[in-house]
């Protein structure tokens, strides 16, 4: 499937990478490469190798409007974190060429960018990667290696794209900046100079679609067209699209009872957990209604005492139980339009889970005349922390 977005061309340069080890038996060597906007090609000493197309992917993504790969049977396109903003963090306006000279007192970078390598391609926005600190571990436009190394770790843990059932979007290199361009690209900023090394993700997606935020083309605001891009066009094809929506989302409300440990040493309980990332805006769907988890660098190890490990259970449920329900509705009422409605939102909804929950390690779900309780166990098989979670009151 190729996918739809506004496009944009990269120039493609040599780099040193780090790759997931997961994935270093596979023939990926052409992808020790960096991708950088044309705007920024005169601050790259070494000769570019060419320009690859690419659509847009959020703020400062891109991703390859052709797949590039198939993991675990699904098709993958790769993405590229950190290659530049076409906005002015510091106003309602475009950040041109004209507005990053601004920015460097350093006469050299000023005359480089003055004259790109690589031609940016007519109609398309200036695009630059900067110096300046943003969100802490991360440069306005680009990616920082504190944050890309969090991402990395967490596609190492996992088995290709599955980590105990929740689904990821696996990071497959770090591409390094060479020492110069990385000095040139520091000395834009508007305030705070960003002093930690600047990299790009690269990493494999399944589409440029995402929940909500930060892509053209959501569930949240166009599931017809979501319905129409990925071919879900019966009755039969809808209902898969929703159970592999439900079986994809559950693990990623219930990641720390997934990959919970106990330390022998200090009696304290660790699993994933999420912050700053969230799944309206970080995660994308699958044609097939999966979704798979992009931006891994908020997904850290937090460690709870004995007690608080139910209360921590809980509190990652909430902390998207919205987003998933409402992701749910809009894909369950695109399908009521399309094939026809069902008689009761829940029955709906409780048959479906009870669907896409049979072969989950980790959720049960027990449903009574009453109510729909998720039983969530846990990897250690500690039963005495089984947690109970009602979602459906019937």
């Amino acid at each position: 499937m190729r996918l739809a977005g506004m496009p944009l061309h990269l120039v493609e340069y040599p780099a040193r990478t780090s790759t997931n080890c997961r994935l270093e038996k596979l023939n990926i060597a052409a992808l020790d490469r960096l991708f950088l906007p044309p705007t920024e090609s005169g601050l790259v000493d070494a000769a570019p190798l060419g320009v690859r197309e690419f659509v847009e992917d959020d703020n400062r993504g891109a991703v390859t409007p052709e797949p590039v790969a198939t993991l675990d049977g699904v098709p993958f396109h790769l993405s590229v974190k950190g290659i530049g903003s076409v906005i002015d963090p510091f106003a309602s306006a475009p950040l041109d060429r004209a507005s990053a000279e601004r920015l460097t007192h350093d006469p050299d970078v000023r005359r480089r960018l003055e004259s790109p390598t690589v031609r940016p391609t007519p109609g398309e926005a200036d695009r630059f990667i900067t110096g300046e600190v943003w969100l802490r571990g991360s440069p306005y436009g680009g990616q920082g290696l504190e944050h890309a190394r969090t991402a990395l770790s967490v596609s190492e843990r996992a088995d290709l794209t599955s980590l105990e059932g929740f689904r990821i979007a696996p990071v497959v290199k770090i591409a390094h900046f060479p020492p110069e361009l990385e000095e040139r690209v520091r000395s834009l900023h508007w305030f705070r100079r960003f002093r930690a090394p600047i990299v790009e993700e690269l990493r494999l997606v399944p589409s440029n679609v995402r929940i909500y935020f930060h892509a053209r083309s959501t569930i949240g605001t166009g599931a017809r067209d979501v319905f129409d891009r990925f071919g879900v066009d019966s009755p039969g094809k809808a209902l898969a699209f929703e159970v592999a929506f439900l079986r994809s989302t559950i693990p990623l409300l219930t990641l720390f009872p997934r990959t919970l440990r106990v330390d022998a040493a200090n009696g304290r309980y660790y699993g994933l957990d999420f912050h700053d990332v969230w799944l309206d805006k970080d995660a994308v769907i699958a044609p097939d209604g999966t979704v798979f988890f992009v931006d891994l660098e908020g997904i850290e190890e937090e460690g709870v005492d004995r007690e608080a490990v139910r209360e921590r259970i809980e509190d990652q449920i909430y902390r998207s139980l919205y987003e998933f329900l409402f992701a749910y509705e809009q894909i369950e009422q695109e399908r009521a339009r399309r094939f026809g409605g069902v008689v009761s939102r829940k029955e709906q909804f409780v048959s479906l889970l009870d669907r896409a929950l049979a072969a989950d390690r980790y959720v049960r779900p027990r449903i009574t005349s009453d109510e729909c309780v998720i039983e969530i166990r846990n990897s250690l098989g500690d039963e005495g922390l089984y947690t109970q979670f009602p979602l459906v009151d019937r």
